[in-house]
């Protein structure tokens, strides 16, 4: 039996609609549906969802499947309700973001400036040295993938601790060469 598949999604503030194998939910922050295979079943009980394999069908395979797609119908849900935040940080002299509409401005130490244009769903914080940038987006998988970009145009390197990176992460910092005497 799946560990993860059998424990029930709460759906908080968010309306949820269970038909055959689609389920369509409607929060505050998005809406949407969610296809789910034929041998998982979803039921709504008391703000929660809950998903099912008959026991018959249930394997190593399908256990995975229904994780998965537990999972994933989750983080849907939980989006629609509340949404999800990333922060990254900029460390380096000079090296800072404006944002212009949609619009992200990148000045990083190249010797031109980086433009990204946000996707419709995610927003962006700056604050006042832009050096702090606060993501926010209902859709996980999309906020995960626009900061990892934005992480890749500058990597954090170990030696000065310049570039971008998450505020959670941590860099280990190395030794310079130091010189022979």
């Amino acid at each position: 039996m799946s560990k993860i598949g059998r424990k029930p999604i709460s759906c908080g503030d968010v309306q949820v609609q269970v038909q055959s194998n689609t389920v369509t939910y409607k929060g505050k922050k998005a809406s949407g549906t969610y296809e789910l295979p034929d041998f998982v079943k979803a039921n709504v009980e008391d703000k929660s969802l809950i998903l099912d394999v008959p026991e018959k069908l249930r394997d190593r395979d399908t256990n995975r499947f229904w994780g998965l797609h537990r999972a994933l119908l989750a983080n849907a849900i939980h989006g629609a309700d509340v949404g999800f935040t990333k922060q990254l940080q900029i460390n380096g002299l000079g090296f800072k973001a404006a944002v212009a509409g949609n619009k992200v401005v990148f000045t990083i130490g190249y010797t031109h400036k980086i433009d990204l244009v946000l996707p419709k769903d995610v927003t962006l914080e700056v604050d006042k040295t832009g050096q702090l940038l606060t993501f926010r987006s209902p859709d996980r998988r999309m906020l995960g993938e626009i900061c990892d970009k934005v992480r890749s145009f500058r990597p954090p390197e170990p030696y000065k601790g310049t570039g971008i990176k998450y505020t959670t992460e941590v860099i280990v910092r190395k030794a310079g060469k130091t010189k022979a005497t």
